[in-house]
């Protein structure tokens, strides 16, 4: 049950990851987010990654639980970069 909960929580992390980076904020929300925010974002982000992989590790143990963290933010990754386009897609069709 824990991997999963490491699954679950690898989308939010790497969307504040993407979030707090000004390229990405610019097509979100049109403009930059202040330094502050972005570096909570970033922090956020890292921060969920880390108990991530504390959640994989303490499931399956060190050898398979690095290989699923592996597995979980990559595909984590691929979610929210993929969101990322359809929404730029979208938001340009308008």
């Amino acid at each position: 049950m824990m991997p999963l909960f490491a699954l679950i929580l690898c989308v939010p992390a790497f969307a504040c990851l993407a979030t707090a980076m000004e390229r990405h904020q610019e097509t979100l929300f049109g403009a930059r987010l202040p330094a502050a925010l972005s570096r909570v974002l970033r922090g956020a982000g890292w921060c969920a990654l880390l108990v991530a992989l504390w959640l994989a590790v303490a499931g399956k143990g060190w050898a398979l639980g690095l290989v699923w963290y592996d597995g979980c933010t990559s595909l984590a990754a691929g979610i929210v970069y993929g969101l990322l386009i359809v929404y730029a897609k979208r938001a340009s069709a308008r």
